[in-house]
């Protein structure tokens, strides 16, 4: 289904894509470094979990529109092609800006699991990055379109867990070098414009 080409380049991908600093691993950190390692593992599998939710309806959505109308995916492509854009456009903006933590104290784990879950479920930005990244690495002239985008969101899920959770457990050892060191951010939010870029140019000229 997937040639090995493909399934590494997904990888190498979702891995850089996965450790630059944003919201989710920004709270991730702050859980673990705050509440301590058991908290920032915790939320960690909590954010990680609700993307199934994204893989879902990204699968469903895609194969729907594929079968629905060839203008339709069309202009879903061109939709996606544009937001990849403008996030290329924002981390070559922002590559310079060192990021912040919220360090409010909250001894309870209790409850962070879910307050994950609900994070990353509810964020409409992580269920439009699903449409536009997953469909990238999609062999659209292969059958089960939809169990590809399983597949591969899943693979996107156990690599997300075993980052972050790692990064939770050891959060004050990662922090200066994930959110204090200007250069590493920097070098990061370069890394991200021209992978943003490159999916966006991607998906614009794919075809079914």
């Amino acid at each position: 289904m997937f040639d090995s080409t493909t399934l590494l380049l997904f990888i190498g991908t979702a891995i850089i894509l996965i450790i630059i600093p944003g919201p989710d691993l920004i709270f991730t950190l702050t859980q673990g470094m705050t509440n301590g390692r058991r908290a920032g593992v915790v939320t960690a599998m909590g954010l990680s979990l609700g993307n199934i939710v994204h893989t879902l309806a990204a699968a469903l959505g895609l194969s729907l529109i594929i079968k629905t109308s060839v203008v339709l995916f069309t202009i879903f492509k061109s939709l996606g092609a544009i937001y990849l854009f403008y996030l290329a456009y924002k981390s070559l903006k922002h590559r310079k800006e060192v990021l912040s933590l919220n360090n409010e104290n909250n001894s309870e784990t209790k409850g962070l699991f879910f307050k994950g879950l609900l994070m990353n479920i509810l964020n409409p930005k992580v269920a439009i990055f699903y449409l536009t990244f997953l469909p990238q690495f999609v062999d659209y002239k292969a059958p089960h379109v939809a169990l590809q985008m399983c597949i591969l969101g899943l693979i996107f899920i156990i690599l997300t867990a075993l980052i972050f959770s790692s990064l939770g457990y050891f959060s004050g050892t990662f922090r200066d070098r994930l959110l204090k060191n200007p250069r590493f951010n920097e070098y990061m939010n370069i890394t991200a414009t021209i992978i943003f870029f490159a999916l966006g140019l991607k998906l614009i000229t794919t075809s079914i």
